[in-house]
């Protein structure tokens, strides 16, 4: 384990390779990690956190083999091989020590893009496939096709800025009243999402689900905030108007950017309909779709009223790098002293039941502060012919999870 464990540290200070791998984040947590004796291992933190047990979740393999590149480890598959981009063979491993997996070989083929998984899978070329793709909704019902949801850690939001004149509390939370996602969910991604209020994933341990009245949507309750801040439609054009400092009249208008995706448009069509929503209750929002890179140039220089984006969250259900102010990916610019002190006091929990209280006290103050909006988790597809597993809730890095002990029939 100590090996392992220092084979990964080492490869997160690399600054010499470009993708350090999903376990590098265990560097921000763990500064050593050695083996006292055959039995003992010390695990040196760079502060005392609860949330390291979630890290603490990687391979193992022997110490003679961390530089493998076939290194052979405790599971039930070991790689027989491997070709980058193209396919992985797996075959059962003969000295796994729960006994002999049910599945002998698996051959995993990997695509460049989303439409050929769902094209092999039509064609007969694979048994299973693992997709986002909208369009693995049309297996979720079928005689001779088994499909199941997984869940991911692709978070998606609206961000707003926090900085920008019109972009009050009121107006805010005015948003956040409008919004119906839900619709989105359905219309959009057929599905393949799963509602949150906050960073935390939903139906967890940590959730804060006693909030859940509070991002209601709730029309009346949007026009009324925004009449509070003097916002009304005087020239009856559809969009709210008010007067500035200088007595001129001024449109709420925002500007809102969405990136694109490869392969895949359903965030600017997701763009289109928030901004549909929102002009129901007088706000005008003119979309603009724009590279990743682009509009990483606009979070920075806070050039922007609306942004519809995505995080991918760690394992470890910590929202600090959203929320803390100044901290990477507070884009908001949302100044919070209260929330940046809650975000360090659950950074330094120990217990179980302390841990979680930070993270109801968090989401409490993130519901009335409304720095952004949290508007689902994405969730995947499995789509199979066999029924491999008798497990329900999935997650993105298990997909095979119980295939070695089911005994998978047509």
């Amino acid at each position: 384990m100590a090996a392992s464990a220092a084979f990964i540290l080492d490869k997160a200070a690399d600054e010499n390779i470009t993708d350090h791998g999903f376990y590098s984040n265990l560097a921000y947590f763990v500064k050593s990690v050695s083996a006292k004796d055959e039995r003992t291992v010390v695990v040196k933190t760079k502060r005392p956190y609860y949330g390291l047990l979630y890290e603490m979740t990687f391979p193992i393999v022997p110490s003679t083999q961390v530089s493998s590149d076939n290194p052979i480890g405790s599971g039930p598959y070991v790689i027989a091989d491997f070709q980058p981009g193209k396919t992985l063979s797996l075959i059962a491993n003969e000295n796994w020590w729960k006994g002999k997996p049910a599945i002998r070989d698996i051959m995993v083929s990997l695509y460049e893009t989303p439409n050929q998984v769902i094209e092999a899978y039509e064609y007969g070329h694979d048994d299973t496939i693992f997709t986002r793709s909208t369009a693995g909704a049309q297996y979720k019902t079928g005689a001779k096709t088994i499909s199941m949801s997984y869940r991911t850690g692709q978070l998606e939001c609206l961000f707003m800025n926090n900085s920008a004149s019109e972009l009050t509390l009121n107006a805010r939370r005015a948003i956040r009243y409008v919004i119906d996602r839900q619709k989105i969910i359905n219309s959009i991604y057929s599905g393949l999402a799963v509602q949150t209020n906050t960073p935390f994933y939903p139906g967890t341990w940590l959730y804060n689900d006693s909030l859940d009245p509070i991002f209601s949507q709730n029309i009346d309750e949007a026009k009324r905030l925004l009449a509070e801040d003097g916002w009304e439609d005087y020239d009856e054009n559809h969009i709210l108007d008010r007067l500035d400092s200088e007595g001129k009249q001024q449109n709420l208008h925002l500007r809102f950017y969405v990136y694109e995706e490869p392969d895949n448009d359903v965030r600017l069509e997701t763009a289109n309909m928030i901004a549909d929503q929102l002009a129901q209750v007088g706000i005008e929002c003119k979309v603009e779709a724009m590279t990743m890179a682009n509009m990483k140039e606009k979070l920075r220089a806070g050039s922007f009223d609306l942004a519809l984006v995505a995080f991918s969250m760690d394992v470890c259900p910590d929202p600090g790098f959203l929320l803390m102010r100044g901290n990477t990916g507070n884009y908001n610019r949302y100044k919070s002293s209260r929330m940046t002190e809650l975000c360090e006091q659950y950074r330094s929990q120990t217990n179980q039941e302390a841990f979680r209280q930070k993270a109801m006290e968090i989401q409490s103050l993130f519901a009335e502060d409304c720095p952004f909006l949290c508007l689902y988790y994405r969730t995947g597809s499995v789509i199979s012919r066999y029924l491999y597993t008798t497990r329900r809730d999935i997650h993105e890095y298990e997909l095979l999870r119980g295939i070695e002990s089911y005994n998978a029939t047509p």
